[in-house]
């Protein structure tokens, strides 16, 4: 399949834009430019076309509160020509000359966060709360369990049809509404960010519904009105950034709509289709700040498709199918092309446009310079928004941690009360440099990253260890006077590397820990939320509550099942079981709560375990000692001509060198952080039965560099 050909056009530049709040306006004719609406947090909507290569604003709204979504819309068959917007809990809808003829405030409690267009429905969501209003009067609610991300709604073929409203929930789940009722709800590959209708209408049979989740995957799914079906998936194998933005449209011309991605790491991607209707990749692009919102359709020439693209700081740039030089012919090879009249006055027009920036600059500054020697001038601190996304990887077990600023970062510092690990990220080119930690007094890490000159973007991979909580919190300093800095907090719990699912096999081994006492549902949820990551901060609605959660790190499971005065916790890792009852009696004691605390054990768990570590394990010993060997290999390889008397084992590791090199040094402290587990499972096996066995640790570590797997078990049923 041929890749794409497509070349970047810069458009203009708005204020900082949230996702999902840009759009295409239907031309009328096809293939005819069209214009592009899009709204900021400034509170301003602009709707500009194009014309003669120059950008030309049609309308523009006056500043106000952050505007949250933009969504199209329109009685009118097919062509949407009307602009909604939702900014805080009020919904305005403008025509296409921008005169306003709706404002409608919802009254709603949370400001909204999700908005669908769908003839005369109007679907809005805040965090939990769905609502849907038919001619700006209520008519259905629903209370989600987890926090909404996006929403949609299936096309409606006939009047007399239901609607099927779609939720994106952070649980890592679709729920399928019916009026105000949970019709289903079907589990997705990752956090589900963002929602689009496949083809625009939903595929032939109308229920088609593309996702994009918060750890990079894409996927497809047929919400048929009674039962799911999953289509296909794209999985990140690259480790590419989050899914921001999708929409289907056919910018290859084969008549099938591609999908376009856009991600929170800059990247712009197409998926086109082969025979077996499978994604296949066709292009991508990478600019410099997250992408907010895609689309495809012809904005600059007529004739000619293009993909427009959002960025969080408000560019908007497109990638279109115009090829930009024009071809020679062969009478006039020789002679060089004249240079149009119409190039020639966009360059004139480009002159005088830095011309007047320039002594825009040097009036600013000399007032600058004025102020700054007054004695009666105050300085303000300025304000800058920052856009951050703290992220569990189920991939590698590790924390990302993405900063954007909307001007270029200076520094970043990082500090933190509990140990972590960083870990090198290929995409970042700041300089990073440690500082010396007071251990004693908590403070475990201090480390800056030095950015390069015009980086508005900075991402970071965290490890952090199971059992040790508390704070890690980033001074971000962008390159503005006077200096100023902003704090960003994120806390690290106690079991930061499990993460929520929906499936448990009860067949493993399991351990149970059983709380008792006087504590309301609201206080143990409170609990539950301060160990896990993944759990929604409200109290979920009901009696009680059940959840699951998966190791990313081991495959180790545990199952939550609390209500008021009650909780059970069962796991088939032990020291899962050890770090919540010492976290949760800690919690209770604080709160002057008496609890009630029994256990189960099982002895099968902890070789369950030890087998769930040994090929990790094996993996890295191996891996190290591969390592170890590089130097003497080359060595050898240096003195001797020829190598093939190496063993084929010796060969491979010399072929492999680089990559195995580059492995090693990306994981760093893996060794001792599956040493460390097996310390703690060692210790908290005993530790259930009343016995310290830290004495001990030594003669374990010993066993552990001579590593072999029922050696390890038999050391662990013996003492």
């Amino acid at each position: 399949m041929m890749e794409l050909n497509l070349t970047r056009l810069d458009y203009l530049q708005v204020g900082v834009t949230s996702p999902k709040t840009m759009k295409l306006l239907s031309s009328g004719g096809k293939r005819s430019a069209q214009k592009i609406a899009i709204a900021d947090h400034d509170g301003v909507l602009t709707c500009f076309g194009m014309k003669k290569q120059t950008s030309q604003v049609v309308f523009k709204t006056l500043p106000g509160s952050p505007i949250s979504k933009l969504q199209l819309g329109g009685l009118d068959g097919p062509s949407q020509e009307k602009v909604f917007v939702a900014s805080g809990a009020e919904v305005r809808g403008y025509t296409k000359k921008g005169k306003q003829f709706l404002g409608f405030d919802t009254n709603l409690t949370e400001s909204i966060q999700s908005m669908y267009v769908n003839g005369a429905d109007l679907f809005l969501c805040g965090n939990y709360i769905y609502n849907h209003y038919r001619d700006c009067k209520d008519e259905n609610y629903f209370l989600s369990g987890d926090k909404i991300t996006d929403v949609l709604c299936l096309p409606t073929r006939k009047n007399t049809d239901a609607l099927v409203p779609i939720l994106a929930c952070e649980d890592r789940v679709l729920r399928v509404l019916q009026d105000s009722d949970l019709l289903y709800e079907v589990e997705v590959a990752g956090p589900p960010m963002v929602l689009a209708l496949h083809g625009g209408n939903g595929g032939l049979s109308g229920e088609e519904v593309l996702y994009g989740t918060s750890d990079g995957k894409v996927g497809m799914i047929q919400l048929g009105r009674h039962s799911p079906n999953h289509k296909w998936e794209i999985p990140n194998e690259k480790r590419n950034g989050g899914v921001l933005a999708l929409e289907t449209f056919d910018i290859t011309a084969d008549g099938v709509p591609d999908v376009l991605i856009g991600r929170d790491d800059g990247l712009v991607e197409v998926y086109g289709f082969d025979e077996m209707d499978e994604p296949v990749h066709r292009f991508k692009q990478a600019l410099s700040e997250s992408i907010t919102s895609v689309c495809g359709g012809c904005v600059n020439s007529s004739g000619y498709d293009e993909i427009i693209a959002a960025t969080y700081a408000g560019w908007v740039v497109g990638f279109t199918t115009e090829p930009q030089q024009k071809e020679v012919g062969p009478t006039t090879t020789a002679a060089q092309e004249p240079i149009s009249e119409e190039v020639q006055a966009k360059m004139e027009n480009l002159r005088v446009e830095i011309d007047t920036l320039q002594q825009k600059v040097l009036q600013e500054r000399e007032k600058y310079q004025l102020t700054a020697h007054s004695m009666s001038a105050l300085s303000a601190i300025p304000q800058f928004a920052i856009n951050d996304k703290f992220a569990l990887n189920r991939d590698d077990a590790s924390y990302t941690l993405s900063i954007e600023v909307q001007i270029p970062i200076d520094n970043v510092l990082l500090q933190s009360d509990v140990p972590i690990d960083l870990l090198d990220v290929d995409k970042n080119s700041a300089v990073v440099s440690y500082s010396a930690c007071d251990i004693e007094n908590g403070n475990f890490l201090l480390a800056t990253y030095r950015c390069q000159a015009n980086t508005t973007r900075l991402e970071l991979k965290i490890r952090s260890i199971e059992g040790q909580y508390g704070t890690l919190q980033a001074y971000i300093t962008p390159r503005i006077q006077p200096k100023t800095c902003q704090v960003r907090q994120y806390s690290i719990k106690p079991l930061s590397l499990h993460q929520r699912t929906h499936v448990f096999d009860e067949s493993k081994p399991m351990n149970s820990l059983k709380l008792m006492g006087h504590f309301s549902f609201a206080e143990v949820h409170s609990w539950v939320c301060f160990c896990l990551p993944e759990v929604p901060d409200r109290t979920p609605a009901g009696e009680q509550v059940s959840f699951h959660f998966l190791s990313t790190f081991l495959d180790t499971q545990l199952d939550c099942q609390y209500k008021k005065g009650e909780a059970i916790f069962k796991s088939d890792n032990i020291s899962t079981i050890s770090i919540l009852k010492d976290v949760l009696t800690k919690e209770a004691t604080k709160r002057k709560i008496n609890l009630n605390i029994s256990y189960d054990l099982n002895e099968d768990s902890v070789v369950h375990t030890l087998n769930l570590i040994h090929p990790k394990l094996e993996y890295q010993l191996l891996l190290a000692k591969k390592v170890q060997l590089i130097e003497g290999l080359k060595e050898l390889q240096m003195h001797e001509s020829d190598i093939g008397f190496f063993a084929p084992e010796y060969q491979k590791i010399l072929d492999d060198a680089e990559n195995l090199q580059a492995e090693y040094k990306k994981q760093p402290c893996h060794l001792e952080r599956l040493y460390g587990m097996i310390t703690d499972l060692y210790i908290d096996k005993f530790k259930f039965k009343g016995m310290n066995v830290k004495s001990k640790v030594p003669i374990l570590l010993e066993v552990l560099d001579n590593y072999d797997l029922q050696n390890l078990v038999e050391f662990f049923e013996a003492a």
